[in-house]
């Protein structure tokens, strides 16, 4: 979901786009900035029978069909003005490869002649929501150093966005939209057929060859090299889709790609090595742990593949490329969006290991960094997710909670599992176990694979780099812990013995009995202290900070809607607890009832409806705010102590 404009702009549709232009003078926009009188000199230059470049601040390329066009990127718009020189009367779209503003600095002459305008999807907040970006955007203090300082000034209206890895349609014509993260974190290039060559438009991924635009905007972090890691996996992956032709933003079209590819990648190769000591993401490789059990330890999350003798394949997580990848587009992410994924690993899998086709993925837990590619591998590999019965609702509504680490994107789940329960999945027998402690919604696998018991863990346990005979394990109270959690998950380890475990992050490991027993030791030396530092008889509401919460936690909402809020309470109490909660919300609103009051048997959980009516003439006080609820729990006013998130449906593409 991406991030939209919060005003009303110029709507949709295609116009004439060759009307005589404005004069070149400075004037004011339609929010008080003026424009230079600076404009581009030259004309634009054929490449092909129906493809031309014209040189502003960068490429803009005229795709014809007929007397309708194309145009990707826009520069200053003065190509406007040589459009009817080409027989174009009409541009029906402008694509943009990334926001930075010599692609885009000219757009309001678009909007002033309702040429929609697509954008890149991980960077529309970028052109929609640029001046709160710039209310926001941190100055002093400043270690974030990435080139958003190079975004639009005035918000620029999108009517489309441009989805990795989905194909953009202009009448016979196909844009296949590939992501290229490097020059920007939002990178695309996109790929279509056009005078029976298949050409790339690259933005400024490559200049020419072996060489990029500029090296600081491949600088993403205080003293990094991040752009420069992203932009040698995306020359690699438009290697594989063999263009014909490179059109890049800045420097000229490049009629031989594979050699132009392989230069640059050598070169910026060389130099990421020379800075960071470090092989680029792209260097990471698969490994066989056994012979139907394959593990990649340097995405960002281990990811595994069990590969049945069919070639079919289950994958055991499957998250980003690399840290670079997940670390830097998680920093990226507008509030309201999800965070950005490149596919990785399969072409490999299928070349080194006979993969034929992914079934199956199964979430180890509900984290980002383990799930972010499971709507791809959904969406354009038909996998089925498998998932303890826990995480589903938070894969199918993830805007129901505020947890540690949800992924911004909801997907399906097509079968669950309970605590204990076996299945079989083609030659191979498992069993799941619920596995608390790193989040509540985990599991343990359990299965024999070549003669070894094998048990995915997911991030509950690693070896422990102090070398004490124990396990290492985490504790994150977003992620919803409570006193005996950790102990749960490491007496399914004692209790089923493996020989090999396979965690969350690195390398799969060999585990004994010892080391378990010895870690059931220190946990209870944990829960101890959890019982030592809180109120006595609050342990867990002391380790809960949702014990109490408003579902969905992050609310769509608008004028004249009526909608369900649920209030949840979980009591940890060995007697009954009595609750009443009221909802601190707009005036506006008409909430029934007004006060909730429900008793919560000991150790279990109530939910209760509230009824929300908004008014048709509302006028929202932003466009993401929050409400909260007030509560009493046996008597004693606690305060408001939980709280949700507001959208406004408008502010929401």
């Amino acid at each position: 979901m991406a991030k939209a404009t919060r005003r009303a702009f110029l709507g949709a549709g295609a116009a004439a786009a060759a009307t005589p232009a404005a004069p070149a003078q400075a004037k004011a926009s339609r929010q008080g900035y003026r424009r230079s009188s600076f404009t581009p000199g030259g004309a634009p230059q054929r490449i092909s029978a129906n493809l031309y470049r014209f040189e502003d601040t960068c490429n803009v390329f005229v795709i014809r069909d007929g007397s309708r066009g194309v145009l990707i990127d826009f520069g200053s718009g003065k190509v406007l003005d040589h459009l009817s020189g080409l027989g174009v009367t009409q541009v029906d779209w402008i694509l943009h490869t990334h926001h930075h503003r010599d692609q885009c600095q000219g757009d309001y002459r678009a909007l002033e002649r309702q040429i929609p305008i697509a954008a890149p999807a991980h960077e529309r907040h970028l052109f929609a929501d640029a001046e709160n970006f710039w209310r926001n955007r941190r100055v002093f203090h400043l270690y974030d150093v990435r080139n958003d300082f190079h975004t639009v000034t005035e918000n620029i209206p999108i009517q489309r966005s441009l989805q990795d890895y989905s194909t953009f349609r202009w009448g016979k014509m196909e844009f296949f939209i590939l992501p290229t993260p490097g020059h920007t974190l939002g990178s695309i290039t996109l790929i279509a057929a056009i005078d029976g060559r298949k050409v790339a438009f690259t933005g400024d991924l490559i200049h020419s060859p072996g060489k990029i635009l500029n090296l600081y905007d491949t600088q993403v972090n205080y003293g990094g090299s991040e752009g420069v890691d992203l932009g040698i996996y995306s020359l690699a992956r438009l290697a594989e889709l063999k263009p014909e032709m490179l059109c890049p933003s800045h420097g000229d079209p490049m009629p031989d790609p594979a050699d132009a590819i392989a230069r640059t990648g050598r070169r910026l190769t060389d130099y990421y090595r020379y800075q960071t000591g470090n092989d680029p993401s792209e260097e990471g490789r698969p490994y066989a742990v056994s012979p139907h059990l394959v593990c990649h330890h340097t995405t960002t999350s281990s990811f595994y593949a069990i590969l049945s003798n069919s070639g079919k394949a289950m994958f055991i997580d499957y998250g980003a490329a690399s840290g670079v990848h997940f670390g830097n587009f998680e920093r990226a992410t507008a509030a309201t969006d999800r965070m950005r994924f490149v596919e990785h690993s399969i072409d490999r899998l299928r070349r080194d290991y006979g993969l034929k086709s992914v079934e199956v993925a199964m979430p180890s837990h509900m984290h980002d960094d383990h799930v972010n590619g499971f709507p791809h591998l959904i969406r354009h590999y038909g996998a089925k997710v498998w998932c303890y019965e826990n995480m589903v609702d938070v894969f199918e509504n993830p805007r129901g909670y505020n947890l540690g680490c949800i992924l911004g994107e909801p997907f399906k789940v097509s079968r669950a599992f309970q605590d204990g329960e076996r299945f079989r999945w083609e030659e191979f027998e498992f069993e799941a176990k619920h596995s608390p402690g790193h989040t509540e919604y985990q599991m343990a696998l359990f299965v024999t694979l070549d003669g070894t018991k094998v048990a995915f863990t997911g991030d509950a346990f690693f070896p422990n780099p102090r070398n004490d005979g124990t396990l290492r394990h985490n504790l994150i109270f977003r992620n919803h812990v409570e006193n005996d959690s950790h102990l749960k998950s490491i007496r399914n380890l004692i209790e089923r013995e493996p020989e090999i475990i396979c965690p969350g992050h690195g390398r799969a490991y060999p585990v004994d009995r010892s080391i378990m027993l010895a870690t059931e030791q220190k946990l209870r030396q944990q829960q101890q202290f959890f019982f030592d530092l809180l109120p006595e008889g609050e342990t867990n509401y002391g380790l809960d900070p949702s014990w109490v919460a408003l579902y969905p936690y992050q609310m769509v909402v608008a004028p004249g809607e009526r909608q369900t809020l649920r209030i949840r309470a979980r009591n940890y109490y060995q007697r009954p607890m009595k609750l009443e909660i009221a909802l601190i919300a707009p005036s506006a609103w008409e909430i029934t009832p007004a006060t909730v009051k429900v008793e919560v048997p000991p150790g279990q959980q109530a939910e209760r409806p509230v009824e929300i009516a908004i008014p048709s003439g509302w006028q929202a006080p932003g466009p993401r705010f929050a409400i909260a609820a007030d509560v009493m729990r046996d008597g004693k006013y606690l305060g408001q102590i939980t709280e949700a998130v507001v959208d406004l449906r408008s502010a929401l593409a």
